[in-house]
């Protein structure tokens, strides 16, 4: 198959790796990032990379516990950025995060054909009437919502990012874990981790990481050479590794890099008098896979002087 600009463009932004190899990975693959990110791996071009892509809707993700201790997280997207600064913008946002929180609605149309706040509309029914009073798209497009234990939300640059997570306590006030709960959340914020902890890393993703790690050391010169049981070591090293990077509670903490998140958590605990344990957590970039349109400027050029 053909491989465009815009795709080794797409590769080369999500790897890191140089514009040739990245073509070349991409006609490996036919077409596949997936596959063409483990090529390039494989060969040792690339590291570890996450797979989201480049972010490019705009609008803001909103993290937000009620009164009742319900934790929320939503997206809601919009065309650009201006409008997601917006005040009725914003404040829409937060008033449908507080119909997840009191409704529990099953999935984002449930969501849609809830009752607004202070009205007797739908919110379908007003996102339509924000759209015309914007003058821009809006969609509601995931949420995520805990009921029981602790949550603690994290809000990142006015919603380009939004954190969430659920904390198990026992045997201390609530009130005085918020500040582990926020050094957490901003845990997640920066490092972006993929799971929350090593147990929760499936075997398939361990044998594939395993079988990515051998072919990168068939590669190279120095490592080819070396006996099966040598590499054998090197790979479960690797793999440790990668649950540091990957694993929340086996990442360093951020503000204390010589532990990990789970023993700062545990020492916290301690220092408190009771028990505290990271149940789940969700992040939301905003935009995050969903390709914005872009316009060919040279195409837009070229037709105005035909």
């Amino acid at each position: 198959m053909a491989i465009s600009a815009k795709d080794v463009q797409k590769l080369r932004e999500m790897t890191g790796v140089g514009m040739m190899d990245c073509k070349k990975a991409l006609v490996e693959a036919d077409g596949d990032f997936d596959k063409a990110i483990e090529w390039l791996r494989e060969k040792g071009l690339a590291a570890q990379v996450k797979k989201a892509g480049k972010v490019a809707a705009e609008g803001a993700s909103c993290a937000f516990v009620a009164d009742s201790g319900v934790g929320v997280i939503l997206e809601v997207n919009s065309q650009t950025d201006f409008v997601a600064k917006n005040e009725v913008f914003q404040g829409f946002v937060k008033d449908v995060a507080s119909v997840v929180a009191a409704e529990d609605p099953a999935d984002v149309e449930a969501l849609k054909n809830c009752k607004y706040p202070g009205t007797d509309r739908t919110i379908a029914d007003v996102t339509a009437d924000k759209v015309l009073a914007i003058g821009e798209n809006i969609q509601i497009r995931r949420f995520v919502r805990y009921a029981g234990g602790v949550n603690v939300p994290y809000i990142h640059m006015g919603g380009k990012v939004g954190v969430l997570v659920n904390l198990e306590v026992e045997g201390i006030d609530a009130a005085k874990v918020v500040e582990l709960g926020k050094d957490v959340a901003m845990q997640i914020c920066a490092m972006n981790p993929t799971y929350l902890d090593k147990s929760d890393v499936s075997q398939e993703v361990l044998d594939k990481e395993k079988e990515i790690q051998l072919a990168a050391m068939a590669n190279d010169p120095k490592m080819a050479s070396k006996p099966d049981k040598v590499k054998e070591g090197i790979v479960m090293g690797k793999l440790g590794k990668y649950y540091e990077e990957n694993c929340l509670l086996q990442q360093a903490f951020v503000k204390e890099n010589k532990i990990s998140v789970e023993k700062h958590v545990a020492a916290v605990a301690k220092e408190l008098g009771g028990k505290i344990a990271v149940k789940a957590f969700t992040r939301f970039a905003t935009g995050e896979g969903i390709e914005k349109a872009e316009d060919d400027f040279a195409a837009e050029v070229a037709s105005m002087i035909k």
